[in-house]
């Protein structure tokens, strides 16, 4: 069954990650659409730009000759705010953002402009799939390609049971070294040392972000999630490919009744 795809990146137009994703669910037979931007823009967020223009330029030669591709100079969500509501004719089935250079991991999707990408599509109530390859090294995106267009002819088939944004992490090993696809919660992925104070040639201070990544971590027992369900951060060390579907909505709801009793005096 052929989908409508959308997908976009915040590593920019020229990233092997996405060039291989578009141009391996393209050659499988689905419709690909390509609005990225156009140089790269990681950990972005899901920052939007609203005090001045935005412009998008058709792209050719980078892609399969069927995908239809622009290149935006704005935040990956302006990449697909403006694909939702400007430059395609019809709504794709899904949304998809990446193949990511690095993973995203537990609490880095707040920061991720892989997630937000994706995490827009969903705000446009279309489900979405963010793609990440756990290496900023690894150059072989062809084993999560390969999963990406498992998973995409899966949601042909199976569509999603609610509204949601998948986050899939696939390590960056053979596909016959993948030891199979578990869903996950999100864990904790932090940072120590995080500034790295330096002086630059003309005597200034700067400062450089860094710091070492701490992931045994375990998420806060409050937020009521499953304990029986591992982590996104420990199963991809087992080369296990994860998946963590995501929402939103950010409301703390456990916490609202023990809140219940603040009184607030106005007098």
């Amino acid at each position: 069954m052929t989908m409508r795809l959308l997908i976009s990146n915040d590593d920019g137009v020229s990233a092997l990650g996405i060039r291989t994703l578009a141009n391996y669910l393209a050659e499988a037979g689905h419709d690909v659409s390509v609005v990225c931007p156009d140089r790269e823009r990681s950990a972005t967020g899901h920052g939007l730009t609203l005090h001045q223009p935005i412009r998008a330029e058709i792209v050719e030669s980078i892609f399969h000759p069927a995908v239809k591709a622009w290149a935006c100079d704005g935040t990956p969500s302006d990449c697909v705010k403006l694909a939702l509501w400007a430059l395609l004719d019809t709504p794709p089935d899904l949304v998809l953002s990446g193949i990511n250079q690095g993973a995203n991991l537990g609490t880095e999707i707040l920061y991720s402009g892989t997630v937000s990408a994706a995490m827009e599509g969903l705000i446009e109530g279309i489900p979405s799939v963010a793609l990440s390859l756990i290496s900023h090294t690894s150059k072989d995106f062809q084993p999560a390609a390969k999963f990406a267009k498992v998973l995409v002819d899966q949601l042909a088939q199976k569509p999603l049971p609610d509204l949601m944004l998948l986050n899939v992490n696939i390590p960056a090993v053979k596909w016959e070294e993948i030891a199979g696809v578990t869903l996950t919660r999100q864990g904790v992925r932090r940072y120590i040392d995080v500034f790295d104070k330096r002086v630059d040639p003309r005597g200034k201070t700067y400062y450089w972000l860094t710091g070492e990544v701490v992931e045994d971590v375990e998420p806060p027992t409050g937020l009521n999630l499953p304990q029986n369900v591992p982590t996104d951060v420990q199963v991809v060390r087992k080369n296990y490919i994860s998946i963590t579907p995501l929402q939103y909505n950010l409301t703390y709801a456990t916490v609202l009744e023990k809140l219940s009793d603040w009184e607030f005096n106005f007098t």
